[in-house]
């Protein structure tokens, strides 16, 4: 498959899915719930986690065939920035700020030194 294995692949995109979940679980009730009591939101992003779990869990034992636990740590850090930076400006209206390309760019240093050889 060339220079991306299968597992990283399949794990890079079940990964991207549990992210839009937990990004949702996580922010989604402070624009979707915010009126309702705390504890309704929170049995409501119980329920999106769940969705999130079954996907985060079983993507982490395929990428721990492939990658070990620190890069496998990395590589879920880098897609919860890529996934929440997009959530926060379309889904949650906040503005788009240099402060997520500086933190992108020290995600990439740090995607640098796990994963060198």
């Amino acid at each position: 498959m060339g220079m991306i294995s299968q597992p990283l692949l399949v794990t890079a995109l079940m990964l991207i899915v549990s992210n839009l979940f937990m990004t949702f679980a996580w922010y989604g009730h402070l624009k979707n719930f915010a009126t309702s009591p705390w504890y309704v939101a929170a049995l409501v992003s119980w329920g999106i986690a769940l969705f999130e779990y079954l996907l985060q869990v079983p993507a982490n034992r395929i990428g721990y065939t492939a990658m070990d636990i620190g890069q496998l740590k990395i590589l879920q850090e880098v897609i919860t920035l890529s996934v929440f930076v997009p959530f926060a400006v379309l889904y949650m209206g906040q503005p788009l700020k240099m402060d997520y390309l500086y933190a992108a760019l020290c995600m990439m240093g740090a995607v640098y030194f796990i994963f060198r050889v």
